[in-house]
């Protein structure tokens, strides 16, 4: 699939429920300056059990354990996540989904119950919870978040270029926007953890501006500012050549800005997936 069709597919998914704007065109721009890398598709070995929603991955080095971390990664496509898991000896339970994954999560005690099914089905205890999700799979996270009790249980989360929600007022501008703030506190709740090192958070975004929806540069300063946490502006290469602009850290939050307002530099971000777990810990 082109990254342009995965920007609108993507783009389809991330409104808020609230939100009665209409999905983002794909975007026009394209830019040949700087190079794109790809990782290489591939099927790491392993077992792959098929749960209702999803499917979870046992990586061959790590099959006869008993116990092993585990990641949930949303709207990466099959291999990506698989293949980032295998590299870090963890456990995939990979979700992907076109008609949005704030459903999943709906119900008070939804995360426990996939938690549990993948441990029932693979025989495994899980030492280490980590979600993650890019583009529109940030959506689940967002919804999984509002559960006290989900929150709790999860030790690292990873955000990519995803932390989107809705204008107040549906449209935006024309200076600084005014954007749904109440539906990204559970994000500030669970960073204010991160700044306090009890979780870890990394969250990322680029510069791309959808227009029916607050774009994740939005979201980020309006995070930061509501964390109390100051942005620093530098200029150096990021994974899978990608041209990091910014980042904010305090205790274990970690957040980054990427240039780019193009489908290719949203895509890079998503094939950087096994670096960005690294960063993680």
């Amino acid at each position: 699939m082109s990254t342009r069709a995965i920007l609108f597919l993507c783009s389809l998914c991330v409104l808020s429920s609230a939100s009665s704007a209409e999905p983002q065109n794909p975007s026009p721009m394209v830019e040949h300056t700087r190079e794109h890398p790809r990782l290489k598709e591939e099927h790491p070995a392993g077992r792959r059990v098929k749960l209702e929603a999803d499917t979870l991955f046992i990586p061959q080095d790590i099959a006869a354990q008993k116990e092993a971390p585990l990641l949930i990664f949303m709207h990466g496509g099959t291999w990506i996540p698989e293949v980032a898991a295998a590299k870090h000896g963890m456990a995939a339970l990979v979700i992907q989904r076109g008609d949005g994954y704030k459903v999943l999560f709906e119900k008070e005690d939804a995360f426990e119950s996939l938690l549990a099914t993948a441990a029932d089905k693979s025989g495994m205890r899980w030492t280490q919870i980590t979600v993650g999700g890019w583009s529109a799979g940030c959506q689940g996270i967002r919804a999984m978040l509002k559960s006290a009790s989900a929150a709790k249980m999860l030790d690292r989360v990873l955000m990519i270029d995803g932390m989107h929600t809705s204008y107040v007022d549906g449209k935006p501008g024309p200076l600084e926007s005014e954007i749904d703030t109440e539906a990204l506190k559970p994000i500030a709740d669970y960073a204010r953890e991160a700044m306090s090192g009890k979780k870890r958070l990394l969250i990322t975004h680029s510069e791309i501006f959808p227009g029916t929806f607050a774009s994740t540069t939005e979201t980020a300063d309006w995070l930061l500012r509501e964390l109390g946490v100051k942005r620093r502006p530098i200029l150096e290469w990021g994974p899978m050549k990608t041209q990091q602009l910014s980042e904010a850290k305090q205790g274990s939050f970690h957040l980054v800005g990427l240039a780019g307002n193009s489908a290719p530099d949203h895509v890079d971000q998503l094939h950087a997936l096994p670096v960005w777990l690294e960063w993680l810990k």
